[in-house]
């Protein structure tokens, strides 16, 4: 299926195997939180045609968690692909892990809490099992054993295809897979980690050797930085109203140290004839280890932006500019809600 939009032609959306999984998905994920609703004007109506228009341009691949409006984006992807009716064309995943109530039940990577929510899950989404479940975030206070052997049950059970990580330290992960393979539980197959021109150093320095030496397949979220690689909100301009980071008290610090690495990144764009969204993808589909970037767009013609990030390859020299001004790339790291800490590293120190 392909797409003609602005400033790219034509295009087809790619197929990865994802993984040593046997499942093909499309190199660019659609990520359902839909930050935009309601916080900026978005209604349920954009959400849903926006998952149809991603759909429409082949996108195959769905990312949603059961935190993601404490449930609500599950159920409207649910009823979305229900109406659609081609969830055997889809590769759909969901992640359990994070607070989903007030009671100290209602959250964690405990046995109980994860067999019950995929069961709620599956119910909000419609369906029979999903592809990919994956643990939303460490729980400290749980045996990663605990947490595995659930995940294995879920497997057993027909519940989901595959599991997978999001967010746990290395260490956490080898202990995952060194479990896996003694107790005989299913292989966590698929990671999922912040990564993005601003955001290089962990999943650079960490995640993706493991995914290399180890064979998973890596989905990657926030590829255009909550908006910041788009080239619309730049230091020491006035930022739109309805913009994430219009009227925010870290808008400043942030835009200052994104400046260097959005600059570079507009002129790429410009020679090229794309949009800095678009190049910013780019660069991430241009490391074969990303299995696929997950987009967050609100509506559909954000969609129709995205997709022209591929069916093109991003110039050597074009890549080679953005990987020197990017080379302190980190951290920009969301942290509920709000901004961790953030440092200029000095190049080479934490990002190849």
């Amino acid at each position: 299926m392909s797409v003609t939009d602005g400033p790219h032609e034509a295009v087809a959306v790619e197929y990865r195997q994802l993984g040593t999984t046997c499942i093909r998905a499309s190199a660019l994920c659609l990520g359902v939180a839909f930050r935009g609703h309601p916080a900026r004007g978005r209604t349920e109506a954009d959400c849903a045609a926006t998952i149809e228009r991603a759909v429409e341009l082949g996108i195959n691949f769905i990312d949603c968690a059961n935190v993601y409006g404490r449930g609500w984006r599950e159920d409207l992807l649910g009823r979305t692909v229900k109406r659609l009716g081609n969830r055997h064309e889809l590769v759909i995943t969901t992640k359990v892990g994070q607070e989903m109530g007030d009671a100290p039940s209602e959250r964690g990577l405990s046995r109980g809490h994860i067999l019950q929510e995929i069961d709620n899950s599956l119910r909000r989404l419609r369906l029979d099992y999903v592809d990919i479940y994956l643990m939303h975030q460490a729980d400290t206070t749980v045996p990663l054993e605990e947490s595995l052997q659930a995940m294995d049950d879920v497997v057993r059970q027909g519940k989901a295809r595959h599991v997978g990580v999001s967010n746990h330290d290395a260490a956490e992960v080898v202990e995952l897979l060194w479990a896996a393979e003694r107790e005989r539980f299913a292989r966590p197959a698929m990671l999922q980690y912040q990564y993005s021109l601003l955001h290089r150093w962990h999943t650079e320095t960490d995640i993706i050797p493991l995914c290399e030496r180890h064979g998973l397949g890596l989905m990657t979220y926030s590829p255009v930085a909550i908006g910041l690689l788009t080239g619309q909100v730049r230091a020491g301009r006035r930022i739109p109203a309805g913009n994430y980071w219009h009227g925010r008290a870290d808008a400043g610090r942030v835009l200052g140290y994104a400046e260097p690495i959005i600059a570079v990144l507009v002129d790429v764009a410009r020679e090229l004839g794309k949009t800095p969204a678009q190049v910013a993808v780019a660069w991430l589909l241009a490391n074969p280890a990303v299995s696929a970037p997950i987009l967050g767009p609100d509506r559909p013609e954000h969609v129709d932006e995205l997709v022209g990030a591929v069916g093109w390859r991003l110039p050597p020299e074009s890549k080679a500019a953005l990987d020197e001004v990017s080379a302190g790339g980190g951290p920009f790291e969301m942290n509920r809600g709000g901004l961790r800490g953030m440092r200029r590293r000095a190049p080479g120190s934490g990002a190849r």
